[in-house]
């Protein structure tokens, strides 16, 4: 009798081990998937690289101080005709919805101006009033590996980055955007 029932027993058993090695591999996978997306990098699904630059005003920002927010990080210079395309729309975007738990974070790329006076000119005459930060020594655009101008990141609330636009953006491409963030 243990000789007939040893067989099933034995198939019952490599059964069973084959579905605890299944379901232990795929629990693996999903950690390493989710492990990756909580990673720091500038890739879509990284955490946002964290940086403190100096404002317009002369104070220090972090980018962590808008966590809770939906942000466009949005890497520009005064002499980029692409980047003066996209400020009004950038703008309009902002008056609409910086009460929104919105905000757009405008990095200078103060190091390629050719003097740090034509900045505060530039933002008046385009009527300008998101914050602006002085990348002074392009080390946030180095490590956002910004080589285009202007770059936008659309950051979640989370500090997820969920998309990157090299090139210049328009309001309705905006608005796409910040909504799928919020889904």
């Amino acid at each position: 009798m243990i000789k007939k029932i040893l067989p099933f027993v034995l198939l019952i058993g490599l059964v069973s081990w084959g579905i605890y090695d299944y379901v232990r591999s795929s629990d693996e996978g999903m950690k390493e998937q989710t492990e990756q997306q909580e990673e720091v990098g500038i890739n879509q699904g990284n955490i946002a690289p964290n940086f403190t630059l100096e404002t317009l005003e002369g104070g220090k920002t972090k980018l962590t101080d808008y966590r809770g927010k939906n942000i466009i990080v949005n890497f520009w210079a005064t002499w980029c005709p692409p980047c003066r395309a996209e400020m009004p729309d950038m703008q309009s975007f902002y008056d609409k919805h910086h009460d929104e738990d919105f905000v757009i974070l405008a990095v200078n790329l103060t190091s390629t101006e050719s003097n740090r006076s034509n900045i505060q000119p530039f933002l008046e005459e385009l009527g300008v009033t998101f914050p602006v930060l002085l990348d002074e020594e392009n080390e946030v655009a180095e490590e956002y590996k910004v080589v285009g101008y202007p770059t936008s990141y659309f950051i979640d609330k989370a500090g997820t980055i969920r998309y990157k636009v090299v090139g210049p953006m328009n309001r309705e491409f905006m608005q796409k955007q910040v909504k799928a963030m919020n889904k």
